[in-house]
C-alpha cells in the first residue's frame, strides 16, 4: 500500500502583501555597525512585497521635525551601504519626542504620509519610546482631529500603528536576544587592539590595562576576556569580592614567575564596588617577580568592586605599579569600538532581522503587541517588546540591590555560560587543590586547519587539568597518533593560543582505519582513557571508524568527543563549525575591496570563487554578507538557462545607478560550469554592456587570526566537551578501568538551532552524504531566497520557520547532560 501523502505545512510569504501599506525605517540612539545592513534589508524587503518604504533621517528628531527628514526610499538608495559602519540615515537622541507635544508632531508627520508601520532600530530607550508612541496613537489621532490637522478619513485609515524593533547596540545589553546588531563588530575592534598591543608589548615587561565600553553591561568585557585569554576581568553584573586587589596582584605575580609572556586583565568603564562607593587607593603589598613579559588588564564600562566602588583604569594602574612595581600602561578604546566596517556576522544578523521585521509588520494586527526581532542560538524569534524591556530594567534593579547572581541569570543563558566558562579557564588552582581523577585525556586536530582550533585546544587542556585529568597533546592528527607523537601538555604550554590561527598541534587528513592496530597500541602504551578530536569531515569519519572498530579493539572502548572545526561548515549534526566565521570575514573583506576597486569604473562584474568543497555555505552566506547578485553552489543545481537569466538580470541592473555586479561561485558547484567558463560566458554575453574580472580567493580563506566568534565558540564548546568527557569517564569506570562501548559514548558536540547538543556519531551517519562530504539537510539553504530577494530576484520564500511570537522566560528548565544553551 502506498504511503500516505505528506501534508505540506509550509507557508510562503507570497500570501503576505504589502500593497497599500507604508513602512518607515529609522535608527535611534547610539549608532552600531550593521545598522545599515538592517536598513537595507528592511527597505528592500518592503519594496519587494509592494509596500511604500520611507527613511526617517536623524531618528525620532527627524520624525518630530518632518519635512525632508522623511523621504521615500528606493531600491537603489540603499545600495553600497552594506559595508558602511554607523548609520547613513543618521541617529540622534531626541528630547522633543519625550514630550507628548513632540509625539503629537511626529504622529501628524506620519499620518500626512500614510505611515502606519514603524521599523525601529535602536536600544532599549528607543524601543520603549516607540512602544509608548504606539500606546498613545489613538489619543494622538483624536487630538489631531480635534485641532483640525487631520480629517475623519485620515484618522480612520491610519487608526492602527504597528511597531517592530531591532536591537542595534554594541553593548549587547538587551534581554531576550543572544546578540544585538553591532556587538560582534565591536568585539572585532577590541580584539584587533588587543592583538596589536600584544605584538608591541612582547618586547617589554609591561602590564596593560584596557578599558572597554558596555555602559552597565559586562558582555563586551567578558567575551573579549574569553577571546584574548585575559587573566582578570571586571563586570558590573558580578563585582569582585573584598580583597580582590590582593588576589589580582598575586595572580599577576604568579603568572610572571611561571615565565608566561602574556597576561590580560579587562576592566569596564565606570566600574564600582558592591557597596556603591568610590574605590580608594589603599595599599596592597605583594612581592615582585619579573619573568612575566606582559600583563594586559581590560576594564569594562560600569565595572564595580564588592563595595560598589568605581573601578577605573588609572586606579588599576596605580595599584599594579605600587604593589608590584610593574611598568604599566592604560589604553582606553573609546569610540573606536563603534567604528569600522561591520563584521560578516553583523551583516548576516542585520539582514535576517531586517527581513524578519518586515514579515512581522505584514502579519501584525490590532491585537499584536509591539515586538522585537531577536536571535536565540541560531534561530530568529519575535518577543513582546515590553517584556524584553522589563527584564532589561530588572537587571539594573538587581545590580542596584546587590542581587548580583540574579543579575547574571537575568542577562540570559548566553551570558551565564560565558561567565562560567571564563571562571573555569582563568583561575588556576594550585596542584594540591586539584582533584586527582587518574584519567588521561588526549587532544588532537584532524583534517584541514581552521582558525579557532587553538582556542579549543587551550580550553580543553585547562579545563581538563582543572577537572583533575592528565592532558596529552597528539601532533599531526591520527598520523602522529599511530607514530606515537603523544606528549603531556601542561597549563602554561597553551598560554597565548587563543589568538593564533591554524593548528599549533599540527593536523593531517589521515584517517585511522588503516592504522587501528598501532593506534590501539599507543592508547595502551600511554593509558589514554578518552579522546577529544577537533576537526572537520575527516574527524567525523575518523570517529565513525573508531566506533565501528570497537568490536575488534577493546582499547577503543573509551569516551570520544568531536568538536566540528572546518571553514567549509560541512559537518553533520551542527549548524556552525569553528573556523567558518573567520573564513566568512576573510571572504567579505576581500569582496569589499574588490567592489571598491571598481568605484571609478562603471559597469563591471566580478566573478569570485570560494572554497568549501561541495558545501555552499561559504559562498551563500558570504554572498548574503557582501551583497552578491548571484551565488552558484552544488546544492542548488543550475543550467544554461539559469546562467542566461543571471546575465540578463545584471544587464538590467547596469541600466540603473548601481553599475557593478558581484557573482560568487563555490569551487565544486558544477564540474562543467567552472569559474573560467562562467567568466568567459559573462564576458561574451555582457559585451558592450559590462566587462568582467575574476578572482580565486584560495587559501587566504583558511588563514589569519581567528575572529572573536570563533575564539569564543571554540572555547565554550571545548569546555563543555571536557565536562561531558569527565561525566562519561566516571560513568564508564568499573572494575578499576574505563570501558565505554555504547553508541552514546562517541559523540559530536554541535550547535542545533538554540542549543549545544551531544549526538552519537553513529546516529548522524544517515544524515550524511558521504560522497560529497555534506549533511543531507542544511539550515543555511533557507537563507538563499533571502539573498535572492535582496538582489531583486523573484523567488519563493518559505516563512513557516519565521520567528513566531514567544515570551521571555525568566525561569528556565535545568539543562540535561546531552543538551545545553549556547
Amino acid at each position: 500500500m502506498a504511503a500516505p501523502k505528506r501534508q505540506d505545512t509550509r507557508k510562503f510569504f507570497e500570501n503576505l502583501s504589502g500593497a497599500g501599506k507604508s513602512i518607515a525605517v529609522l535608527t535611534s540612539g547610539g549608532d552600531a555597525q550593521g545598522m545599515n545592513a538592517a536598513v537595507r534589508a528592511a527597505v528592500r524587503m518592503g519594496i519587494y512585497v509592494g509596500a511604500k518604504v520611507y527613511f526617517i533621517h536623524e531618528g525620532y528628531q527627524g520624525m518630530v521635525d518632518g519635512g525632508d527628514n522623511i523621504k521615500e526610499a528606493t531600491w537603489e538608495s540603499v545600495s553600497s551601504m552594506l559595508q558602511v559602519g554607523g548609520t547613513v540615515i543618521g541617529s540622534a537622541r531626541c528630547k522633543d519626542f519625550r514630550s507628548r507635544e513632540g509625539r503629537l508632531k511626529a504622529a501628524h508627520n506620519l499620518v500626512q504620509r500614510g505611515i502606519t508601520n514603524l521599523c525601529v532600530i535602536g536600544g532599549d530607550g528607543s524601543l520603549t519610546g516607540a512602544n509608548l508612541f504606539r500606546e498613545e496613537w489613538s489619543s494622538l489621532l483624536d487630538e489631531l482631529l480635534q485641532q483640525g490637522l487631520i480629517d475623519e478619513e485620515a484618522a480612520h485609515s491610519n487608526s492602527e500603528l504597528h511597531i517592530v524593533g531591532m536591537v542595534g547596540s554594541i553593548d549587547n545589553d538587551f534581554c531576550g536576544t543572544d546578540m544585538t546588531i553591532g556587538t560582534d563588530s565591536a568585539l572585532h575592534r577590541i580584539i584587533e587592539v588587543v592583538d596589536a598591543i600584544m605584538t608591541t608589548a612582547q618586547s617589554h615587561q609591561r602590564t596593560f590595562v584596557l578599558e572597554v565600553m558596555g555602559r552597565h553591561c559586562g558582555y563586551l568585557a567578558l567575551v573579549s576576556a574569553l577571546a584574548c585569554g585575559a587573566d582578570w576581568v571586571f563586570i558590573p553584573e558580578m563585582p569582585p569580592e573584598d580583597g580582590w586587589e590582593d588576589d589580582m596582584c598575586q595572580k599577576l605575580s604568579e603568572s610572571r614567575s611561571r615565565g608566561s609572556r602574556l597576561n590580560i586583565i579587562i576592566v569596564p568603564e565606570g566600574a564600582i564596588d558592591r557597596q556603591g562607593q568610590a574605590i580608594s587607593s589603599d595599599s596592597v603589598k605583594d612581592n615582585r617577580a619579573d619573568k612575566k613579559r606582559l600583563n594586559i588588564i581590560i576594564v569594562a564600562e560600569g565595572a564595580i568592586d564588592s563595595h560598589n566602588k568605581s573601578i577605573t583604569p588609572d586606579y588599576i594602574k596605580d595599584l599594579v605599579v605600587r604593589c608590584l612595581g610593574f611598568d604599566t600602561r592604560v589604553t582606553i578604546l573609546g569610540h573606536v569600538q563603534r567604528g569600522g566596517t561591520p563584521s560578516a556576522f553583523d551583516r548576516i544578523l542585520a539582514s535576517r532581522m531586517g527581513v524578519e521585521a518586515v514579515l512581522a509588520l505584514l502579519e501584525a494586527s490590532a491585537d499584536t503587541p509591539a515586538c522585537v526581532v531577536s536571535l536565540v542560538g541560531n534561530q530568529a524569534v519575535r518577543l513582546p517588546l515590553m517584556e524584553c524591556v522589563q527584564v532589561t530594567q530588572e537587571v539594573q534593579k538587581a545590580m542596584d540591590e546587590k542581587r548580583f547572581d540574579e543579575a547574571v541569570r537575568l542577562r540570559g543563558r548566553s551570558f551565564e555560560n560565558n561567565l562560567s566558562t571564563y571562571r573555569l579557564l582563568s583561575h588556576r588552582k594550585v596542584d594540591s587543590e586539584l582533584p586527582n581523577s587518574s584519567f588521561n585525556v588526549a587532544v588532537l586536530n584532524v583534517g584541514a586547519p581552521a582558525a579557532g582550533m587553538n582556542a579549543a585546544v587551550r580550553a580543553a587542556v585547562r579545563v581538563g587539568i582543572t577537572e583533575g585529568h592528565k592532558m596529552f597533546a597528539v601532533s599531526d592528527g591520527f598520523e602522529g597518533f599511530y607514530k606515537g607523537q603523544i606528549k603531556e601538555i601542561k597549563w602554561g604550554d597553551v598560554g597565548g593560543w587563543t589568538g593564533q590561527g591554524g593548528s599549533l598541534l599540527g593536523t593531517k587528513r589521515t584517517l585511522p582505519g588503516k592504522h587501528l592496530e598501532k593506534i590501539a597500541e599507543q592508547i595502551r602504551i600511554h593509558n589514554i582513557n578518552a579522546l577529544l578530536v577537533i576537526g572537520g569531515f575527516e574527524a567525523f569519519e575518523s570517529l565513525l571508524q573508531l566506533y565501528e572498530a570497537r568490536a575488534n579493539y577493546e582499547e577503543l572502548c573509551i569516551p570520544m568527543c568531536m568538536l566540528p572545526a572546518t571553514i567549509s561548515n560541512n559537518v553533520p549534526g551542527t549548524d556552525l563549525s569553528i573556523g567558518a566565521d573567520t573564513s566568512l570575514n576573510a571572504i567579505v573583506e576581500a569582496c569589499d575591496r574588490i567592489k571598491q576597486s571598481a568605484s571609478g569604473t562603471k559597469r563591471r562584474v566580478f566573478i569570485i570563487e570560494t572554497m568549501g568543497g561541495y558545501c555552499g555555505y561559504l559562498a551563500t552566506v558570504g554572498g548574503l554578507a557582501s551583497g552578491a547578485d548571484t551565488v552558484y553552489i552544488y546544492e542548488e543545481p543550475c543550467d544554461i538557462r539559469d546562467l542566461q537569466a543571471n546575465v540578463e538580470h545584471l544587464t538590467e541592473k547596469m541600466k540603473t545607478s548601481i553599475q557593478r555586479g558581484l557573482v560568487l561561485r563555490n569551487e565544486n558547484s558544477n564540474e562543467n560550469f567552472t569559474t573560467d567558463f562562467i567568466y568567459q560566458l559573462y564576458t561574451e554575453e555582457g559585451r558592450g554592456v559590462f566587462d568582467c574580472r575574476k578572482n580565486i580567493l584560495g587559501h587566504m580563506q583558511q588563514g589569519g587570526a581567528p575572529s572573536p566568534f570563533d575564539r569564543n565558540f571554540g572555547t565554550k564548546i571545548s569546555a563543555k566537551a571536557i565536562q561531558w568527557i569527565t561525566r562519561t569517564l566516571k560513568d564508564s569506570y568499573k572494575g578499576g578501568r574505563v570501558f565505554a562501548n555504547s553508541e552514546d559514548t562517541v559523540c559530536l558536540l554541535g550547535m542545533r538551532r538554540r542549543a549545544l547538543v551531544f549526538q552519537p556519531v553513529s546516529q548522524l551517519r544517515d544524515e550524511t552524504d558521504f560522497v560529497h562530504r555534506i549533511p543531507k539537510e542544511q539550515w543555511w539553504l533557507k537563507l538563499r531566497p533571502l539573498m535572492k530577494i535582496l538582489a531583486k530576484y523573484k523567488t519563493s520564500y518559505d516563512v513557516s520557520d519565521a520567528g513566531q511570537l514567544e515570551h521571555v522566560s525568566r525561569f528556565r528548565p535545568k539543562e540535561s547532560n546531552n543538551s545545553s544553551a549556547i
